[in-house]
């Protein structure tokens, strides 16, 4: 694809920015909302304030190296996707060298970030590295490239979790499993969007692989989500404030479900979803933060 006018007149800063998605601030979001799940819980309420920053930190580096490097393994098939033909590495306004060094130089604030981190916590994110330079790839070979991605979502419950605990333990896999379904689902609702573009391409999506019954995997997704969040409560005795963060979600994830079935849903739609499961989230953790407390 040739470089348009408007990509020749646009700075390489801001190119860079858009790479890194700075413009699109609930993908970044919705990355470090699972992570604050975890060391919030894990250090019931009161986390140490420096973890937190770096936590914060570790996500918006982690998630920025993982979008450049989706880019530079999408960069010839992006351009016959609508949603993404506008990339700076698909439209040729960035070079392959400056989106390798970009990557790198994410990972390496990682990993500078990982070092702040106790031995189990930085070895689950040595771990996590493979999973999201291969995500990309999955799509190629893969049915549901999501479950992969639903993976490495998972290890920000696992990294934060350790960072205050130093183990692994029975409540920490509830909320590994309560974001890996959540993920799955999310991300199932955003690739709904590029279905006819995907099946015309060739690459695997988990909305062609349900088909007509991807809104009814969501559903199960999102209850899912629900069942081992509530478990997970049990377990390590949360409060009132909990629970009615977790029914908000509940009728949340409800009415998307059932906006999903709806016949001829503009492709739009699919990103409002998405979108509006940042904000569930953020309930979902006032409702985490607030209910570790007793009232």
């Amino acid at each position: 694809m040739l470089t348009t006018p408007e990509s020749k007149q646009e700075p390489t800063w801001l190119a860079i920015a858009r790479l890194l998605r700075w413009h699109k601030p609930e993908g970044r979001l919705i990355l470090m909302i699972p992570a604050l799940w975890a060391v919030f819980l894990a250090a019931a309420g009161k986390p140490p304030l420096p973890l937190v920053g770096v936590i914060v930190l570790g996500t918006l580096a982690t998630s920025a190296a993982g979008c450049v490097v989706n880019d530079l393994w999408d960069r010839d098939i992006d351009p016959e996707v609508e949603r993404t033909r506008d990339r700076p590495l698909a439209s040729r306004a960035l070079s392959v060298k400056v989106g390798i060094a970009v990557a790198l130089v994410a990972l390496g604030c990682a990993a500078v970030l990982a070092f702040y981190l106790n031995p189990l916590s930085f070895w689950l994110s040595v771990a996590a590295v493979p999973v999201i330079l291969l995500y990309p790839g999955a799509k190629r070979v893969f049915p549901v490239p999501q479950l992969v991605l639903s993976i490495a979502w998972g290890f920000a419950v696992l990294i934060s979790w350790s960072a205050v605990t130093q183990n692994l333990s029975l409540p920490t896999w509830l909320l590994w499993g309560a974001t890996v379904l959540w993920t799955l689902g999310f991300d199932t609702v955003y690739a709904m969007s590029d279905r006819d573009d995907d099946k015309r391409i060739g690459v695997n999506s988990s909305a062609l692989f349900f088909g007509d019954y991807a809104p009814v995997a969501i559903g199960i997704f999102f209850s899912g989500t629900v069942f081992f969040l509530a478990w997970l409560g049990i377990a390590i005795h949360l409060h009132l404030a909990f629970w009615i963060g977790i029914a908000i979600a509940t009728i949340g994830w409800i009415w998307q479900f059932v906006r999903l079935t709806q016949k001829d849903l503009p492709n739009s739609a699919y990103g409002e979803i998405f979108r509006q499961n940042v904000w569930i989230g953020f309930i979902v953790l006032a409702g985490m933060i607030i209910g570790s407390f007793s009232i």
